[in-house]
Parts: C-alpha cells; sequence; structure tokens
C-alpha cells in the first residue's frame, strides 16, 4: 500500500475543504438579508431627480409613483428591472403635471403583493427641485461578526431640538438603541400641514442629528411646529419635540441660549433699579 500518496491526497482533500468553508464564511459576512432601500437626489433649481436603490428580489420589477402635495394628483409613473444584483435606478422629469409647491412623495413599490413599499419626500418650487438627498431604507445585512457598539440596550429612541431665538435653523440631536434602522423625521405645522420631512441613518453608537431651515411659503403660519422623529411602529421608538416659529422665525422657550438672554435682562434689571435708588437718595 502506498502509505505517502495516500497522505497527499488526505492533504488535498482537506484543503480543498477549507477552501469551501472559507467561501461559505465569506458569503455569510457579507450576504444581505429581506428588504429594499432607495435614495432620491436632486440638485438646487434642477428639473430632474435621480432615483438610486438596491433589493432582495431581484427577479421582480420596481414600479415608482410619484404624488402631489395635496395628495391628489398622481404626477408620474415608471417602472424599473433590477439588475442581477438588486441595484436599479431611475431619473425622475419634473414637468408640467408638478405644478404644486411642496413636498412630492416618491413611493417605491416591488410587485403586485407589494412585498417591499417605500416613500421617500422631495420639495419642488416654481417647478425646480431643492437640493435634497434622502434614503429609506428596509434591508438587512446579515453577519455573523459581531459589532462592538456603546448602544445600551432597551432605551428606545429620543430627540431633543436647539435653536437660537430669532435663527431660521432648527438643530436635533437624539439617540436610539436601534442602529440598523433608519429614522424618518416629519415637521408638522399648526394646522396639520407637513412642511419637511428628512431620514436619517444613526451612527454606530446610536446618535443622529440634523439640521432643519424655517422661512420660506410653508412656514408662513405662526404658532408651534412638532417635530416628530419615526423609527418604527413601536411606542418607544417614537419621539416629539414642539418648536414655535413666529414670521418664519425661531422663538425658542427652553435651552442654553435663551437662559443667558433671561439672565442679561435680570441683570440689566437689577442694575436700572440701583440706579433709580440712588437717584432718589436724598441730599442733606
Amino acid at each position: 500500500m502506498n502509505f505517502k500518496r495516500s497522505t497527499t491526497t488526505m492533504v488535498i482533500a482537506i484543503m480543498a475543504l477549507s477552501l469551501i468553508s472559507m467561501t461559505s464564511v465569506q458569503q455569510d459576512v457579507f450576504a444581505s438579508g429581506p428588504g429594499m432601500s432607495i435614495t432620491a437626489t436632486a440638485d438646487q433649481g434642477s428639473n430632474t431627480i435621480a432615483v438610486t436603490g438596491m433589493t432582495a428580489l431581484a427577479s421582480a420589477a420596481v414600479t415608482f409613483q410619484v404624488v402631489s402635495p395635496s395628495g391628489n394628483n398622481l404626477v408620474t409613473i415608471d417602472q424599473v428591472i433590477p439588475n442581477e444584483d438588486g441595484s436599479f435606478t431611475t431619473t425622475l422629469k419634473v414637468g408640467p403635471t408638478w405644478n404644486e409647491d411642496g413636498l412630492y412623495s416618491i413611493t417605491a413599490q416591488q410587485s403586485e403583493a407589494s412585498i417591499y413599499t417605500l416613500t421617500v419626500f422631495v420639495e419642488v418650487t416654481s417647478g425646480m427641485t431643492e437640493e435634497t438627498s434622502v434614503t429609506q431604507s428596509t434591508l438587512e445585512m446579515e453577519s455573523i461578526l459581531s459589532i462592538q457598539t456603546n448602544v445600551d440596550k432597551y432605551t428606545g429612541l429620543e430627540i431633543s431640538a436647539d435653536a437660537v431665538e430669532g435663527s431660521t435653523t432648527i438643530e436635533i440631536t437624539g439617540s436610539t438603541d436601534r442602529i440598523s434602522e433608519g429614522i424618518t423625521l416629519t415637521v408638522t405645522s399648526p394646522n396639520g400641514n407637513i412642511v419637511s420631512i428628512a431620514q436619517v441613518s444613526p451612527d454606530v453608537n446610536g446618535e443622529f442629528t440634523t439640521v432643519f431651515t424655517t422661512g420660506g411659503p410653508l412656514w408662513k403660519q405662526d404658532g408651534n411646529y412638532i417635530i416628530s422623529a419615526h423609527q418604527n411602529d413601536d411606542e418607544m421608538y417614537n419621539a416629539s419635540v414642539t418648536v414655535e416659529i413666529i414670521d418664519g422665525f425661531v422663538i425658542p422657550e427652553f435651552g442654553t441660549i435663551a437662559a443667558m438672554i433671561l439672565a442679561v435682562a435680570i441683570i440689566s434689571i437689577i442694575a436700572i433699579s440701583a440706579k433709580s435708588r440712588l437717584s432718589i437718595i436724598p441730599r442733606y
């Protein structure tokens, strides 16, 4: 019996099995789970909107529907077939039917059974787009590797608003314990109209931030604007804050800046009162 040949054959077989096992591990690490994602981008003053995306179901067409801000008019319909890797892209043209100013909803839907349905919003004014880059995703990435984060479990979603009195910007910061899910932020006017929408992704520590700019025809109503954050249907992952807007400018109720202004006002009153008392001291 030739032991040398048998040993060589066994070594080759073990090496082959090792390669197969390594290949399987690599596939598991980078495999995509179920879901779909879409991204809409547009330049300031443009009449085109680029929509790109990725889906786990490459065999079914993706249909796009664009609805006007009022929700009454379907302005555009499009359909694309994903590539073999699940990626897809299309370009939407702003035309005569886009005759309303405001946020147009772009909904991507896959298959008649609506396996995946996602919606993003793009603002159009006078037939021209505002600068936009928004993403909505339900894609899940499967991985056998453990990612170390500093996120506390089961803390839910929290947000806060920071603004300087008289400014036209509102900074929203927040945190969540679910770093794999995107967050949709919606600003609602006092009369219930949606005036702005943003979509953000938490970092590895679960933190996120975005900035809203006030002013313009959509912010013309005075009163309390509600900024809502939505991550999923669980009550723990929905939060909101209220910001008062007058004539398109922020009127914060609390915060560091407001406290500083109040402190300066109090000091000024004390100084004036002291000066007044000194002026009425009788002379002998």
